[in-house]
């Protein structure tokens, strides 16, 4: 029998949660328009890395967007070799902007602090370690398992728009300088929500 992707009422959550994201990646890539001017007084102290931060932004964006499809049961029911290709987009885009941030933690954020640089270090080698065991879970075909492990690794990926947008609310920035408020917030972002995610996960009843 011949597939079909005929949207129906059950595929407007999935569809509008996609156009969530993609609105909400958009807008946080364009408050960083201002890094393409590639001059030292735009980048600060990301210059020497600023090819480095370009990937790092822009990658991240395509993993945003990219797993935020893998989400969606009809299309992944649709054609297995599609949601296949795209997995990989999201993987390389993880690779590649994870890699960048690691470049990133180990050299332009010690200017910042030490403890924000062991952060993002922490962070970027979470991101990188649970998208290759999604990954694995696949190749493996353990099905279970690669979708436990890619919930966990785009909880990761959204983590850093959770972060970055809760930094910029002004009665956040209220409480302190950015050198002082970011650590602890970086962790909120993806620590609190793999933590929220795993105790839902176990209280959910098993079939």
């Amino acid at each position: 029998m011949e597939k079909n992707i005929r949207l129906q009422y059950s595929d407007l959550l999935p569809l509008i949660i996609w156009i969530g994201v993609f609105f909400v990646t958009w807008l946080f890539m364009h408050g960083a328009d201002h890094y393409l001017q590639m001059t030292p007084e735009a980048l600060g102290k990301y210059f020497k890395q600023r090819y480095f931060l370009i990937a790092h932004i822009t990658s991240g964006g395509g993993a945003l967007i990219s797993g935020a499809l893998q989400f969606w049961p009809k299309l992944r029911n649709f054609s297995p070799l599609l949601h296949r290709g795209i997995g990989y987009v999201y993987l390389l885009a993880v690779l590649t902007s994870s890699i960048a941030a690691l470049v990133l933690a180990f050299t332009a954020a010690y200017v910042v602090s030490w403890a924000y640089a062991f952060t993002l270090q922490v962070w970027a080698a979470v991101w990188i370690s649970s998208s290759f065991i999604a990954w694995i879970t696949a190749v493996r075909r353990q099905f279970k398992l690669h979708k436990e492990w890619m919930i966990r690794s785009y909880i990761v990926t959204v983590a850093f728009l959770v972060s970055g947008f809760l930094l910029k609310v002004p009665a956040i920035q209220q409480l302190g300088s950015f050198e002082s408020i970011s650590v602890p917030f970086f962790w909120l972002g993806w620590a609190v929500s793999l933590y929220t995610y795993e105790i839902i996960r176990s209280v959910k009843p098993k079939r």
